[in-house]
This record gives C-alpha cells, sequence and structure tokens, in this order.
C-alpha cells in the first residue's frame, strides 16, 4: 500500500482522537477561565481570538480569502458559533463542567432527528447497534429522571446541543451542493459568530475580567487549539462522513470531559456515569468497525 494511502487512513482516526482530546479537556479549562472572566466576554474573546488565528493561517498557506454562499455561511455562524458558545458557556456557570458537556452532547440526537428529512441520511443495518449503545450511555450519564440539579443549566446545555447540530446540518447541506475550501468556511464562519459574541459582550453588564498569566495561557489555547484548530478539525471531519455518523464520533468528548472533571476536581464517579462511558466506549468502537469493514469490501472490489 502507498505512503500516502496508508497515512489517509490514519488521518480520519487521528483527528477524532484530537478533537475528544482536546474538546473534553477545555470544559475544565473553560470553568476554571470563567472565575477570571465573565460568561459572555470569555466567549466572545475565545471566538474572536480562533477566528483572527484561522484567517492568519488562510494567509499563510496563500489560500483564497473571498466569503462563498455567504448567507449560509452567517447561519452557520449564528448557530454553530454564536448560540453554541453563548448557550455552552452560559450552562459552565450554571453546572459542572462534566455535566454540561454531556448535556450539550446530546447534539447527536437531534443531528439524527434533523438530518434524515433534510439530508436524507439514515442508519443502516447494524449501524444502529453502535448508535443505540453510544445514545443509551448518554442517556445514562445525563440522568434525565434526576431532576435534582440545576434545571436552567440542563436547558442551556440542550439549547447548545440545538445551535449546533442545526450548524452541522447547515454545513453538510452547503457541502453537498456548493464547492468551499474547509479552512475558509471555519475561518468565516468563526468571524461571522464572534460579531454578535462581542456585542453581546458589550451590552450585557457583567463584571470586568481579572487578567492574570493563568486567564492568558488560558484564553491562548482555547483560541489557537480548542476553537481554531477544533472547529477546522470538526468540518473536515463532517466532510468526511454522513452528519449523524460524525456527530456520534465525538461522543469520545463528554467521556474525557467527565473524566477529567472528575480527577481534576476530586469528585466521585457514579455507578450510571462508568456505565454510560463504557457503553458510549462500546458504540465508537462498534462505528469504527463497521467503517473499516466497509473500506476493506471496497478496496477487495
Amino acid at each position: 500500500m502507498p505512503l500516502s494511502s496508508r497515512f489517509a487512513r490514519w488521518v480520519f482516526p487521528l483527528a477524532l482522537f484530537i478533537l475528544s482530546v482536546t474538546w473534553g479537556y477545555s470544559w475544565v479549562l473553560a470553568k476554571q477561565a470563567l472565575v477570571y472572566a465573565p460568561p459572555f466576554v470569555f466567549a466572545a474573546e475565545r471566538c474572536a481570538g480562533g477566528a483572527v488565528a484561522l484567517f492568519l493561517l488562510l494567509k499563510l498557506l496563500g489560500k483564497p480569502l473571498r466569503l462563498i454562499a455567504p448567507v449560509t455561511t452567517l447561519a452557520i455562524g449564528i448557530t454553530q458559533v454564536t448560540g453554541f458558545m453563548a448557550f455552552q458557556t452560559w450552562a459552565l456557570v450554571e453546572g459542572g463542567p462534566g455535566k454540561t458537556a454531556v448535556l450539550v452532547f446530546t447534539m447527536p440526537i437531534w443531528t439524527l432527528l434533523i438530518a434524515w428529512p433534510v439530508l436524507g441520511e439514515r442508519i443502516k443495518g447494524s449501524q444502529w447497534f453502535a448508535a443505540l449503545s453510544t445514545l443509551t450511555g448518554l442517556l445514562l450519564i445525563i440522568e434525565p429522571w434526576n431532576m435534582h440539579t440545576s434545571l436552567l443549566s440542563k436547558l442551556l446545555g440542550l439549547a447548545a446541543a440545538l445551535c449546533w447540530a442545526i450548524g452541522t446540518v447547515l454545513i453538510k447541506r452547503l457541502r453537498k451542493h456548493q464547492q468551499v475550501d474547509l479552512l475558509s468556511l471555519t475561518a468565516w464562519q468563526m468571524l461571522a459568530g464572534s460579531i454578535p459574541l462581542v456585542l453581546l459582550a458589550w451590552l450585557v453588564p457583567e463584571r470586568s475580567t481579572q487578567w492574570s498569566p493563568s486567564y492568558v495561557s488560558i484564553l491562548i489555547f482555547m483560541a489557537i487549539v480548542t476553537t481554531a484548530l477544533g472547529w477546522w478539525l470538526w468540518v473536515a471531519i463532517l466532510d468526511r462522513v454522513p452528519a449523524w455518523e460524525a456527530s456520534l464520533s465525538v461522543l469520545g468528548t463528554p467521556v474525557v470531559a467527565i473524566i477529567s472533571s472528575r480527577l481534576l476536581l476530586n469528585e466521585a464517579f457514579k455507578f450510571s456515569e462508568l456505565t454510560g462511558i463504557l457503553l458510549i466506549g462500546s458504540g465508537l468502537l462498534m462505528l469504527s468497525l463497521f467503517g473499516w469493514a466497509a473500506s476493506r469490501a471496497i478496496h477487495s472490489l
């Protein structure tokens, strides 16, 4: 097998691994950042910094800066950046990072429901086992029957998940009908989504930011790695697989968030959480095995 083919085979799982680890750990970092900065200010600074990093990368790579499909790109930016970032950061103020991350990652459920009628994407055959395993694991971690935790935090997390799902389907629909550079699309959606966040941070009365080396280092990491690089990887993953499969594939992220939150904040694991993590891991493993088997079948023809 040529070296380029071997490399291409590992690009997708490597991107998923990087995305799951960086996004998962970022929930703990975001919770720490909110000690120094109010939620809307932090969200605005993080996304604006990410937009700047992406446009600098476009310039360094010599890629065109022209905006393609402005209306759809604006809609993606408003849902996937403005709505998602505002709701998930606010949810972090009201609840813990592990639980909030899991609520936000109900996104695959909403993506499944939206992608079916809009994109015509359907789960087929043995893929249902992977979908049911991951979604059951998610249900055990969320514990919708437990109403003792903050209702506002749950509603904000679900709102963030819905915004992300809508943006995901919009990206798939755009790529289905029009060619657009993935890095350029990520940069423009980040810019479009950052502007309302900056206005929101300016209009909503909040406490002032406590600038410190710790906050600056967290902000730089969140802007460049988890926001700029993370969303670029996400758009690239979406370009390779159906929206529902991409959504399920990143369910490793809340698992990392739960484990990081419990270990770093000295919180005890619950049996339902451990069971949910195992089910999500099993579902992701099944998705990988089904994808590998399908790839082998295609190459054997």
